[in-house]
């Protein structure tokens, strides 16, 4: 790691390839080296911080005889060294931790975990290096982060661990051969034990075509639109026909929106045409009719969320390459499993935030003559 030379430091790895034992010595050896910076060690939350970078950090510092007890503030999580320099932890639940002070160094731990509009906060706020790590279980934003001239990847495998005893090499392989058995295990095998990209199992979307950009003769179906404030999204993803297939193109997609905010956004990003709402929501529908925008409820019937998958599965899907937020949706909405792990006939209630709103305007304008269920698992 230390020999990656770019800015942004993009570490791929899998299970026990010592991907957090890595980065924070480094981070460790550049607070006490230079007086004075600000380090910020981020994760999706305080109890996955604590058990896991916050603890090796503690650790870290312990074995090689750095650690000062009086220097460790464990209310806020910040520790201090003697130059004045300082290492935080916090998880991007703090909305306002996300949008307040700079920092020099960003370390953003199992990042796949986090999504990009935080990540974006975090990264215009440092000013120096940016470290990036998770298990590659599924596509996310990195790929984003990786087109940049100012990124670079690294690819960890436990064989890169020299610490890792016998035992844990000896599992490891000894999943090879349950590969051979089940997509299951291959996939688990392809991400925790070679560290290469794999595929959540029991994805409901997964063959979907990513598109440079809107092509001009892509014709507009409609506009769906869900509506969140404080802890969901509202977002705004557009509809089109394009050759017999499907593009979804997002448009808007934020939290802590006012009716009012939205409708400007909507006439910002000139969102015209029909636009459908969720019908539970009849307030929040008239007043974006009030503002001119054509909003109406969608009709919904029974098992009207299966249907709507069904009538998007039935289609072949593109997505435009700046719609990231929905296409992390579509790489993590899955089905829901029973106590053994098997599928169930129901939809996880996460990562649907763009697809309720697609599937507004799939049971309002896309509805198939023939209606015969093609759900597929």
């Amino acid at each position: 790691m230390r020999k990656m030379k770019k800015r942004i430091k993009v570490i791929q790895g899998g299970s026990s390839s010592g991907k957090t034992f890595g980065i924070i010595p480094i981070l460790i050896d550049k607070a006490i080296k230079n007086p004075n910076i600000t380090i910020s060690i981020v994760s999706e939350s305080l109890p996955h911080l604590r058990r896991g970078a916050m603890k090796d950090f503690l650790l870290i510092m312990k074995i090689t005889n750095r650690y000062i007890d009086i220097n460790w503030n464990r209310t806020n999580s910040i520790y201090t060294f003697t130059n004045g320099s300082y290492i935080e932890f916090f998880s991007v639940e703090d909305d306002s931790k996300l949008r307040g002070a700079r920092r020099n160094i960003l370390y953003v731990n199992e990042a796949n975990n986090i999504n990009y509009p935080a990540y974006t906060q975090l990264a215009m706020r440092t000013d120096m290096d940016i470290f990036i790590d998770y298990n590659p279980t599924h596509k996310f934003w990195s790929n984003e982060v990786l087109e940049s001239d100012e990124a670079e990847l690294l690819v960890l495998t436990y064989k890169d661990n020299e610490a890792l005893s016998k035992t844990v090499i000896d599992y490891l392989e000894s999943k090879r051969e349950l590969a051979k058995t089940s997509t299951y295990w291959e996939n688990w095998v392809r991400v925790y034990v070679d560290g290469q990209l794999g595929q959540l199992e029991g994805v409901i979307f997964n063959d979907y075509t990513i598109l440079d950009k809107l092509p001009i003769e892509a014709e507009l179906i409609a506009y769906g639109v869900d509506f969140g404030f404080s802890n969901d999204p509202s977002t705004v993803t557009g509809v089109y026909k394009w050759n017999g297939e499907i593009i979804l193109d997002e448009v808007i997609y934020q939290k802590g929106l006012l009716t009012g905010d939205l409708a400007k956004l909507m006439q910002a990003n000139k969102v015209g045409g029909t636009i459908f709402c969720d019908s539970a929501d009849p307030r929040s529908i008239a007043e974006l009719r009030a503002f001119g925008i054509s909003a109406y409820p969608v009709k919904k019937g029974a098992d009207s969320i299966l249907y709507g998958i069904n009538l998007m599965q039935s289609y072949k899907l593109n997505v435009t390459k700046r719609s990231t937020n929905l296409i992390h949706e579509l790489d993590n909405y899955k089905w829901c499993e029973d106590k053994e792990g098997a599928k169930m006939n129901k939809p996880i209630d996460v990562f649907n935030h763009c697809i309720d709103g697609i599937r507004y305007v799939f049971l309002m304008r896309l509805q198939r003559k023939s209606s015969t269920p093609m759900i597929t698992f």
